[in-house]
């Protein structure tokens, strides 16, 4: 029953008692000569009711390391006592996820005095009992109850030995916190000492430093790691991403799992499929046409063709590849730090990569215009949209220099990995027109910001009154699961149809198509773009008022559940040393930021989009916290 688990399946799965119990069962068939047993130290997920939070010194923790061993059998089993020993406690310990009936006896054996505890039982049976009655060994102590009186759970007995009551008088935790592991450990031992079973001692579970050597090995050379001591993740729940010690931190980052991590919605709809069909587009299938009109829906009547592909990178590829054939030219204009994939003509057109470590410039065809930042870039201050139009037309003029023509031109509605750039208002308009006037297409890349995160629109390029020729979709659209898709019109899509086959393996298939539509359908459904606006809205504004109080935040920008804040100081000379400290802080307090922009001093808030207003104050508590340390006021004012 670990957090890693695969048996244990969804967090709502595990919460719906007859599922489990059902499991339970299904198991024990396999096993009919054994009991299913086991736990000790396990890190769980069960623990999911608020009395086993608690906000620390450093944040949220969450109780989830299990200091007992449970036997799965069924209710109304006799309980018999391994010692004689004194009754000290026999309660109904009320409420969910509590232990319900529990007995705690004292024994004494030769010169030892231990306890032992007894969870789960039935409520008539635990409170027949009084303090000092006196059990004696094979004699029994109470029966297991039901989920209506053991708090919450499938029958099961909770056991648990202890050499030490402490203050606890009739009550004892039998989960704490991951933190204090070895403090617990001294004073609950293992209670396998007592049966010597070998299918009761834990696993070897593989250790953090074997994990990142086999990959510092074996894995790329170029992928890297966050933060400076790594998290080994391996669950999600929502708006928190889990480590291996089921420790939950609050993710600010994530914008794949736009809708939550492991949205049940989302997994039971690709399980559903999964298990009936997966195959290629060659075939009829309602499933791609059900996605294509789920998302016409929330597109201008004017885009309407759909190419489903498996990532952003395969949608801006193949909008390049449509631009080339539809217009004949290859040459494009491109921002300064834009990021649009990872595929060889994908990093052909982001200057974020060309330009950066390890790239050798842009390529002929490939025209950088200076990034429109108004805060930091080239031209600065509330009136920029001109200025920065300009740009683009000098990159356009160098085109026609060489006597070749504009093909296409590229963006994003807000520039991501560029620092969370907003565009000039009314800049991507005249863009547009000044592409359109050359014979080239609109590219509007909307794998980050699409799908309602940006709250006033569904779409980022509908933020600046423009309709593209093509849109690329990726990233939110698969909650987690590869499916992304190039949406454009009629006409690109007729000269785009010129005799060679367009086929992707995978690109539309059932499975990826049921999972994006219930992504779309899971955002109407949960209203999560109008969440967007209005906890992005609360939080941005809190985030002003911040860098009032703390001049080191020189800028706050963004839409919706899409923000970010750039840390410079008094001159505007980015702070990346400062950035870095700050994401590795919260780190310790358990809340997952990360940083983006050229000089990796602009903080990236993104979170799935079931990010609430308790979440944003959270954030914004702690941020107040760090920016208080020593080290973030270190810099020159």
């Amino acid at each position: 029953l670990s957090v890693s688990s695969t048996w244990i399946g969804h967090q709502e799965d595990f919460n719906d008692l007859e599922l489990f119990q059902f499991k339970i069962n299904k198991l024990q068939k396999e096993v009919p000569d054994k009991i299913l047993a086991g736990g000790y130290l396990e890190p769980r997920p069960l623990y999911t009711s608020s009395s086993y939070d608690k906000i620390g010194n450093y944040g949220r923790e969450s109780r989830s390391i299990h200091l007992g061993l449970d036997f799965w059998l069924p209710e109304k089993t006799p309980v018999h006592a391994l010692f004689k020993g004194e009754v000290i406690a026999a309660v109904n310990d009320k409420g969910d996820k509590e232990y319900g009936g529990l007995v705690i006896l004292k024994h004494k054996v030769k010169n030892l005095e231990f306890f032992t505890l007894y969870g789960h039982l039935s409520v008539v049976s635990t409170l027949k009992l009084k303090i000092g009655d006196i059990i004696n060994k094979g004699e029994i102590i109470a029966e297991l109850g039901d989920q209506t009186e053991n708090g919450n759970w499938a029958p099961h007995l909770h056991f648990q030995v202890m050499l030490s009551m402490l203050d606890y008088k009739i009550d004892f935790p039998g989960v704490i916190y991951s933190n204090q592991i070895d403090v617990w450990k001294s004073l609950c031992p293992d209670p396998n000492l007592l049966f010597d079973l070998e299918e009761l001692k834990g696993r070897r579970t593989i250790s953090q430093s074997d994990l990142l050597s086999f990959r510092k090995k074996h894995l790329g050379k170029g992928m890297s790691l966050q933060y400076d001591t790594p998290l080994n993740i391996v669950r999600g729940s929502n708006q928190y991403l889990i480590d291996e010690f089921g420790q939950k931190y609050l993710d600010t980052v994530n914008n794949v799992s736009h809708v939550g991590h492991e949205h049940h919605a989302i997994v039971r709809a690709g399980q559903e499929q999964m298990a009936l069909l997966n195959t290629n587009t060659r075939y009829l299938n309602q499933r791609i046409n059900d996605l294509a009109k789920e998302l016409q829906e929330t597109l201008p009547k004017e885009l309407n063709v759909f190419h489903f592909v498996n990532s952003g990178s395969e949608a801006n590829e193949l909008a390049i590849r449509m631009i080339r054939t539809a217009t004949g030219q290859k040459d494009m204009i491109v921002s300064q730090v834009g990021y649009h994939g990872n595929t060889n003509m994908c990093v052909d057109i982001s200057s974020y990569k060309f330009d950066g470590k390890g790239g050798n410039g842009a390529p002929d065809h490939i025209h950088v215009f200076s990034i429109p930042d108004s805060f930091r870039g080239k031209f600065r201050g509330d009136d920029t949209c001109d200025d920065y139009v300009k740009e683009v037309e000098k990159q356009i003029d160098s085109v026609r220099d060489k006597n070749r023509n504009v093909g296409g031109f590229i963006i994003e509605p807000i520039i991501s990995c560029g620092g969370q750039i907003e565009l000039p208002k009314g800049f991507l308009k005249k863009a547009y027109e000044s592409i359109r006037e050359v014979g080239g297409l609109c590219i509007s890349d909307e794998v980050q910001t699409g799908c309602g995160r940006l709250g006033k629109t569904f779409w980022g390029f509908q933020l600046h009154d423009v309709i593209p020729d093509i849109v690329t979709i990726g990233k939110p659209l698969g909650n987690g699961h590869p499916v992304a898709a190039v949406v454009c019109t009629q006409e690109v899509a007729n000269k785009f149809a010129n005799g060679m086959e367009y086929f992707n393996t995978f690109g539309g298939n059932p499975v990826s198509c049921a999972i994006a539509t219930e992504v779309l359908r899971t955002i109407k459904r949960e209203s999560l773009q109008e969440n967007a606006l209005i906890v992005g809205a609360f939080l941005k504004s809190e985030l002003k008022k911040l860098s009032v109080e703390f001049p080191i935040i020189g800028h706050v920008r963004g839409q919706g559940l899409f923000l970010g804040i750039e840390m410079v100081d008094s001159e505007l000379n980015p702070l990346e040393k400062q950035t870095t400290y700050l994401i590795n802080r919260m780190k310790d307090h358990s809340i997952l930021m990360s940083s983006d922009g050229p000089d990796h001093n602009v903080i990236k808030i993104k979170p799935p989009l079931v990010f609430t207003k308790d979440n944003a104050e959270e954030l914004i508590f702690y941020l107040r916290k760090i920016l208080s340390e020593d080290f973030m006021t270190l810099y020159s004012n």
